[in-house]
């Protein structure tokens, strides 16, 4: 981008307030938290249901942001607030309308050949490997990770300069009208739709609609490739009158599809595939590349094996086809593509954070190399640094199709835009350019020359990221730099954390203010790593069982407010020093913090006050009443009433919802007397996740307690809510036990026939129950259950995988999405919430974004 603020108000239909007018603009921020540099950055305000941008623009002032795209309505109250800053308004009647109308001119500055990818699944993966065999002959730009929504396309699109000459762009939508906002920013001169699956139907009322709206990205299209095995979206493309003219590019088993498979069958490193062009593209071809008959047959070689895969990677050869076919002027070497297919790497879908040596932090993204996946990568090394020195790894970026020293002035100014210390560059381009970094630097020659030449251990204590092109194996140097114990892991998954708090935002007012509940290890999640994660998520309150879980909160820099629900005498000294809130649930209780506030010589300090509306555990009953009002009043300027709460003791059983329907109409009634009578307005709250998912009506009020649905507990029972945790370890021997001998503590298997028996190192220490062995539990390996036999040993389990392909190393997957969580609980008798807590943390969490 390189706009004047004058010409982007032009283009988006704005006027101009405030500050310079002259500014030049060169990347836009819809996110505060994930501020690239403050010089040149147009913020995009955007208001949601649960949050609005307009309200960070004071801070985002204060760090240098000097140009803002904001809502018409609020720019009286925004100058005011600004006016001791050199602030810049284009002010607009809606931003996201604003931001999507400059994406859209932005790409309609470039001729180049733009395609668009949709459909239900695959569509990041397509793009990746679309990339991946087309990067070697040209240079292109493409969404970032998945960046496929209302704001992520206009974000990618914005992207796009005079030295790309292909762009490939994602768009992915949940509701009917979402597709032709996307298709206008797009404009795609060649569409691609992946498949028709079941993912977002809730926002469409068929199957048939969500179809037509996916086809309406075509509308700009000359070119349309799908996969004829599909027939609802052939016959869907053969109907409508407005494909007639375009070039309709299907591959597929079927006898029809254009790009034929003859044969399809298992090879020693994949699959091998045989792909013939149809009688009616020959012509075509001929006219087009008259002496290259070598692109009517193709042998090719998939790395893969599942249906998946193969299908991603067709897709991906079918749009380097037709792009090679209807875009001569590219250059394509189409044989060159096919033979790319054999390299096609595996899509590293996440970026992941673990401990590394020497109390490290290591962030590994060592597979891609560009500027856009750079940004990502680093605001996720912030997040994880807290106050660590940030130190990046960073390989040549390869194939970017921009001059050198561009593209490493621009990492340079992300590097320290992001307050990276220590850069260690690996390979000759990255040091040809080094002067461009002004941080302490080290450059060699390969991942191989750095690992025998740099001591790692000048390297503990920091958050590393480690990004590059795939050519240069820096897998090899995280690996290196990891801090190896346990292979079993608890992976959290930080995407799905996220999305499960907006399902929940979405079901609650957006005067609704959220507590997220922390106890147990954030029921194993991993108690500070997850309330960092959350607090960037802008949630309002922490609950913990105890004072120490509190306390460790405050040392890694938790600022939120933190009520303590299970608060001791003995604490209370400690609890006022960490400005922890407590439960207060008896007159006992009130007295001595009351005692421990002055103490500490603290005045209206916040408590909760706890009503037991019929769970009959902690709490006042409704006779305390009047007592309790005459002694609050007593402890007033000491101690302030920030909250009055209850809890619902069965939000989860049909069967009680009269009794919950009871709970919720008592605490309104009680405690709106409480705070009658005293004259204040704390926050109530009763909704834990269950009111929340099954009586929303019923508990909207001032904050709802969350706890099992944030962490996918409820993934099963509500299709809003996803799995976050995953228990996973690897098969380390396989062994066949002869017929008639037994298997592990007591000799409760035998085998009835020679059988392979896998081991694999989790055992009741690691939170696997003992009940789940002798054909109790199972294991998901390589897409199959194997059943677990024999007792569950204290480090280790057994597991019968007859009919399962199988060898060492292979993943083992105890709960996650298969099997579930829920599932397991079921078969133990017992519920989620101790299966989960149960994993001890000698088991090693991997915190991970999608």
């Amino acid at each position: 981008m390189n706009y004047h603020l004058t010409d982007i108000a032009r283009i988006v239909g704005g006027n101009i307030a405030g500050g310079a007018a002259d500014i030049v603009i060169t990347s836009v921020c819809t996110d505060s938290r994930r501020l690239s540099s403050p010089q040149g950055t147009l913020f995009a305000a955007l208001a949601g249901a649960h949050n609005d941008g307009h309200k960070y623009i004071p801070a985002l002032c204060k760090m240098g942001v000097t140009a803002f795209l904001v809502n018409q309505a609020l720019l009286p109250e925004l100058s005011r607030i600004c006016q001791n800053f050199d602030a810049a308004f284009v002010a607009v009647e809606d931003t996201l309308d604003a931001l999507q109308a400059l994406a859209g001119h932005h790409r309609r500055q470039f001729a180049c050949p733009v395609a668009g990818i949709t459909g239900s699944n695959g569509k990041t993966i397509v793009k990746e490997w679309a990339a991946q065999l087309l990067l070697p002959q040209l240079p292109l730009v493409r969404s970032p990770k998945s960046y496929n929504s209302q704001i992520g396309v206009p974000l990618s699109v914005l992207q796009m300069t005079p030295a790309a000459a292909l762009a490939i762009f994602e768009a992915g939508i949940s509701l009917p009208h979402e597709m032709e906002r996307l298709q206008r920013i797009i404009c795609p001169s060649i569409a691609l739709i992946t498949n028709l699956g079941e993912a977002h139907q809730e926002g469409f009322a068929s199957r048939s609609q969500k179809l037509s709206v996916k086809l309406k990205l075509c509308a700009s299209a000359d070119v349309v490739v799908c996969c004829a095995d599909h027939t609802e979206i052939c016959e869907a493309v053969r109907a409508s009158a407005s494909f007639a003219s375009k070039n309709i590019i299907t591959w597929g088993s079927n006898p029809a599809a254009l790009l034929h498979i003859e044969n399809c069958a298992p090879a020693p490193c994949g699959t091998a595939v045989t792909l013939a062009v149809r009688p009616s593209i020959f012509e075509k071809t001929a006219r087009a590349r008259p002496n290259d008959a070598s692109a009517l047959r193709f042998d090719l070689l998939v790395p893969f094996t599942d249906a998946a895969s193969l299908e991603n990677a067709m897709h991906a050869f079918a749009l380097c086809y037709a792009l090679w076919l209807h875009c001569p002027r590219l250059g394509i070497d189409i044989g060159e593509a096919a033979r790319g297919l054999a390299g096609l790497a595996p899509v590293v879908m996440r970026l992941d954070v673990r401990k590394g040596i020497g109390g490290s932090v290591i962030v590994n993204d060592a597979y891609s190399a560009d500027v856009g996946s750079l940004r990502i990568a680093l605001d996720f090394l912030a997040s994880c640094a807290q106050d660590a020195p940030r130190a990046a790894i960073l390989s040549d970026f390869e194939q970017s199709g921009r001059e050198s020293w561009r593209l490493y002035s621009e990492i340079a100014a992300l590097l320290r835009q992001r307050d990276v210390s220590l850069l260690i560059g690996i390979g000759a381009e990255i040091e040809r350019q080094g002067a461009f970094f002004e941080c302490p630097k080290e450059f060699y020659a390969s991942a191989d020359d750095f690992l025998q030449k740099y001591d790692l251990l000048a390297l503990q204590g920091q958050a590393i990221l480690i990004k590059g092109s795939r050519s240069f194996g820096l897998e090899r140097i995280s690996q290196q730099l990891e801090q190896h114990t346990h292979i079993t892991t608890l992976d959290v998954n930080l995407t799905a954390l996220s999305d499960n708090l907006n399902a929940l935002r979405r079901i609650l007012k957006p005067s609704v203010k959220t507590l997220i509940l922390l106890k147990a290890n954030a029921y194993g999640a991993g108690l500070c790593e997850t309330a960092r994660f959350l607090q960037q998520q802008r949630v309002d309150y922490f609950g913990v069982a105890f004072a120490d879980e509190g306390i460790a909160l405050r040392r890694a820099g938790i600022t939120l407010p933190i009520l303590a629900l299970n608060p001791e005498a003995g604490t209370f000294d400690q609890m006022a020093a960490h400005r922890l809130e407590p439960e207060i649930y008896s007159f006992a209780v009130l007295q001595k913090f009351n005692e421990a506030v002055r103490r500490a010589g603290e005045f209206d300090y916040p408590i909760h006050i706890k009503l037991d509306t019929g769970m009959h555990r902690l709490g006042f009953l409704p006779h305390e009443t009047d007592e309790l009002v005459r002694q609050l009043r007593l402890v007033r300027g000491n101690l302030r009433v920030a909250g009055i709460f209850s809890h619902l003791a069965a939000a989860d059983e049909p069967q009680h919802d009269a009794f919950t329907l009871g709970q919720i109409a008592l605490f309104d009634r009680w405690s709106g007397e409480i705070c009658a009578a005293l004259g204040c307005s704390p926050l109530r709250h009763i909704a834990n996740s269950w009111g929340a998912v099954r009586q929303p009506a019923a508990v909207q009020m001032d904050m709802a307690r969350v706890g099992a649905a944030l962490y996918g507990i409820t993934a099963n029972a509500d299709g809003r809510f996803r799995s976050v945790c995953t228990l996973k370890s690897a098969l380390v021997q396989i062994k066949i036990v002869p017929q008639g001998e037994s298997v592990g503590y007591g000799c409760r298997f035998t085998a009835r026939r020679d059988t392979p028996i896998g081991i694999i190192p989790v055992g009741y220490a690691d939170g696997l129950d003992r009940r789940l062995g002798n054909g109790v539990g199972r294991v998901l390996i390589n897409g199959r259950y194997a059943s677990i036999v024999g007792n569950v040993c204290m480090d280790m389990c057994m597991v019968n995988l007859e009919g399962i392909a199988a060898c060492e190393g292979d993943e083992a997957v105890f709960f996650g999405d298969a099997p579930s969580i829920e599932s397991i609980a079921e078969q133990l008798g017992t519920i989620a919430y101790e299966t989960l807590a149960r994993v001890p943390p000698r088991v090693k969490r991997v915190y991970f974004n999608e």
